[in-house]
C-alpha cells in the first residue's frame, strides 16, 4: 500500500483547507484510515479516523465540530476537511492506513501552516 498526501499549505487563522490522502497498491487490504499530525516539538497525534466502510468516525477532541473526514473507495482516496484553522493547527499531517492484518502504512506528510 503506498499513500500520497496533498493539499497542505499556508492558511490564515479562520480559514478552510482540504487535505486528500490517494492510495494505491493492496488497498482491498485497508480497513481503517486516518490522519495524524505532529507539530515541532511534539508527539504524533491522531486527528481524525474512518472505518472501511466510512460507517465510523472518531476525531480528537480539539478538532471535533471544525474537521471533517471522509472516504472514497471507488477513488482509493480520504479527505480531511478543514474549517476554522487555528494557528495550534500547525503541523506535518500525516495519511496512515491499517489493513485487516493490522500491517501500517504511512505517506510522506504534507505541511499545514496556519497564520494569526
Amino acid at each position: 500500500v503506498q499513500l500520497v498526501e496533498s493539499g497542505g499549505g499556508l492558511v490564515q487563522a479562520g480559514g478552510s483547507l482540504k487535505l486528500s490522502c490517494a492510495a494505491s497498491g493492496s488497498t482491498f487490504s485497508i480497513n481503517v484510515m486516518d490522519w495524524y499530525r505532529q507539530a515541532p516539538g511534539k508527539q504524533r497525534e491522531l486527528v481524525a479516523a474512518i472505518t472501511n466502510d466510512a460507517g465510523n468516525t472518531n476525531y480528537a477532541d480539539s478538532v471535533k465540530g471544525r474537521f471533517t473526514i471522509s472516504r472514497d473507495n471507488a477513488k482509493k482516496a480520504m479527505y480531511l476537511q478543514m474549517n476554522s484553522l487555528k494557528p495550534e493547527d500547525t503541523a506535518v499531517y500525516y495519511c496512515h492506513a491499517r489493513t485487516h492484518m493490522w500491517a501500517h502504512y504511512w505517506g510522506q506528510g504534507t505541511q499545514v501552516t496556519v497564520s494569526s
